[in-house]
Parts: C-alpha cells; sequence; structure tokens
C-alpha cells in the first residue's frame, strides 16, 4: 500500500512566512507518527494569472495543479495569515475552484499566523465554517500563532516555531489528524477490492 498523501496548502503572499513554517512544523509532527507522503504548496506556487481566472478552465497549469493536489490528497493541513481578521483573498479565491464533493469527509488540520492574540478566533469564525460547507473533516485542535511564538532562525526558512504552548497544539493537532489518515485509506481499500473481485 502506498503512503498517504497530505497537502498542505497555504495562502501566504510571501517568502519565508511563519504561516507555511507552522504548518509544515504541523506536516512534521505528522510523519513522525504515520509514514506519509508530504507535499507542500501556497498561493505564491500558483503562478502569474491566477487572480483573474473566472473559471476552473482559465486557471494557470500551476494553479490547476495545485487545486488537483488538493482534490485528490488523503488529508489536508491548511495554513494562512490573517489579515484584518480574515483568510487573505488570494487563499479564498483559490478555494472556490473546488469541487465540494472532492473534499467531502476528508480530513484536514487548520492553522494560521497573526500579528497577536486578537486574531486567534478567525480560525474558529472563518477557517472551519469555510471547511464545514466543504463537509471536510476538520480536527478538533486548530492552531494560531502569533509573530511572539516564533523566533528568528537565520536560514531560508526565516523563523521556527519555539513557543511551548504551540508546538503542544501542534503535537495535539497531528495525533488527532494521524488517527484519521488510516482509517480514509482504509475505507477506500474497502471500496476498492469489490469492485476488483467483481472483474
Amino acid at each position: 500500500m502506498s503512503r498517504p498523501r497530505i497537502v498542505i496548502f497555504c495562502g501566504n503572499l510571501h517568502r519565508p512566512s511563519r504561516s507555511r513554517v507552522l504548518a509544515e512544523a504541523l506536516g512534521a509532527e505528522v510523519g513522525r507518527r504515520v509514514p506519509v507522503d508530504l507535499r507542500v504548496y501556497d498561493i505564491l506556487d500558483a503562478g502569474p494569472g491566477f487572480g483573474t481566472a473566472l473559471a476552473r478552465s482559465d486557471l494557470p497549469l500551476p494553479a490547476a495543479r495545485i487545486i488537483d493536489g488538493i482534490e485528490s490528497a488523503d488529508a489536508l493541513i491548511v495554513g494562512t495569515p490573517v489579515y484584518n481578521g480574515a483568510y487573505t483573498g488570494l487563499f479564498k479565491h483559490l478555494i472556490d475552484f473546488i469541487d465540494p464533493g472532492r473534499l467531502a469527509g476528508k480530513p484536514v488540520a487548520l492553522t494560521a499566523t497573526g500579528g497577536g492574540l486578537r486574531h486567534a478566533l478567525m480560525v474558529e469564525h472563518a477557517l472551519r465554517p469555510l471547511f464545514g460547507f466543504f463537509a471536510a473533516l476538520t480536527v478538533p485542535t486548530a492552531v494560531y500563532a502569533s509573530e511572539a511564538d516564533f523566533t528568528a532562525s537565520g536560514d531560508e526558512v526565516g523563523h521556527i516555531v519555539t513557543d511551548a504552548g504551540i508546538l503542544a497544539r501542534l503535537a495535539g493537532a497531528a495525533e488527532e489528524l494521524s488517527r484519521l489518515i488510516p482509517k480514509r485509506i482504509g475505507v477506500a481499500e474497502a471500496v476498492v477490492r469489490p469492485v476488483q473481485a467483481a472483474r
């Protein structure tokens, strides 16, 4: 059996990015618990012309590949910076192209970063309802981190998560997502095997 594929998708508008660092830290925690194929995309990978696309057929190839990756993943880790109490506009623009049926029942872990604690509830008030619309299975523990929860790393990553409370939440969210991944793979196999047997 191939490893389950987890796609990390971040709404960050620049690199290096604390949002990407936080989401990747969660991906690393999951990888310590379950063997996974981890793939990372962010808005900057969508390519020029993405922001003006009005239909899925208008998307540049890099953006279309991100959508395909999200839809075909076994689980998602989603991250975004918070601007004025919400996710970025380009993040939502990309999400709008996803076929709602392709996220139904898909395990999703939610992360976000912002300048301070006043943005912390954005994960519950904006991100979770967004993926609730898609009937995705969001894990109970979401992770929000502010600037004070990171330390500059002095390398191309830019920052590392150092706050003990955030690290504990990452571990909790990773444990919850890890428990759901084998179940999703098991269901997929249960559906495929009878079809193969009938041939």
